[in-house]
């Protein structure tokens, strides 16, 4: 063991991708293919499910709306390794268990997001709102028209975080997946990383794989830093 290696080679992002000869390929590309997917179908859906909840927590008069509420904050408190064993049964019940929609359904809706934007659109001002609804505007029309364009530095934020948190998720895909066909990222590695590939440690194609699998996230923080910085520091600002 060295801290410089001598020499380098390629030979492990050349399996990585398929592009080995004379040796067993990773199959990384339907791992990378499923986890894009499963985390632009859930970072979407979450920005705009939980933008939708938090505004209507936050600006619409209904009955059960703090109780409503209640429950989103109850959920928070939940450790979500409680929940594996009633997701797994839940999705076998819909026979929805080894399927893409048993993979993103479940986390279209994220408690903490509902919870960070119903905070953010508390903060707006009701005049602001006031003056469209003057102007013929109808609820859902200030929402997407008005609300929604003032809080792009908490989308920005919850789209990184959320990014994040689907990009890493593993403890849903293991119990939602079974079949190597629909294997992400994370449950990939974790079966290579127990001996899915043969004998031998292969700790180069390991560390490769950990390498590829952490530049999107890295690029896209880089990308919306700024706008990140900005989000989580908007509500200290404002107080």
């Amino acid at each position: 063991m060295a801290l410089l290696p001598d020499g380098g080679t390629l030979d492990s992002y050349r399996r990585l991708f398929g592009l080995a000869r004379g040796v067993e390929n990773v199959p990384f590309l339907s791992w990378l293919g499923n986890s894009v997917l499963v985390t632009v179908l859930v970072t979407a859906g979450r920005v705009l499910f939980d933008s939708m909840a938090g505004y209507a927590l936050a600006r619409i008069r209904f009955p059960g709306r703090r109780l409503l509420f209640g429950f989103v904050l109850a959920v928070m408190a939940v450790p979500g390794v409680v929940l594996l064993i009633p997701k797994f049964l839940v999705l076998k019940s819909f026979g929805m268990l080894d399927a893409y929609g048993g993979t993103v359904l479940p986390l279209l809706v994220d408690a903490a997001g509902v919870f960070i934007m119903k905070q953010f659109f508390e903060s707006v001002p009701r005049e602001i709102e006031e003056a469209a609804r003057i102007d013929g505007a109808g609820t859902f029309r200030i929402f997407w028209s008005v609300v929604l364009p003032m809080s792009r530095p908490s989308l920005i934020t919850l789209t990184v975080l959320f990014f994040q948190g689907s990009w890493n998720e593993f403890t849903h895909f293991l119990v939602s997946t079974q079949s190597s066909e629909h294997d992400t990222l994370t449950t990939g590695l974790a079966h290579f990383v127990s001996g899915g590939l043969g004998s031998g440690t292969q700790y180069p194609l390991k560390l490769a794989a950990a390498l590829v699998s952490t530049v999107p996230v890295a690029v896209l923080f880089l990308l919306f830093q700024r706008h990140f910085v900005l989000g989580a520091n908007s509500g200290s600002s404002k107080g």
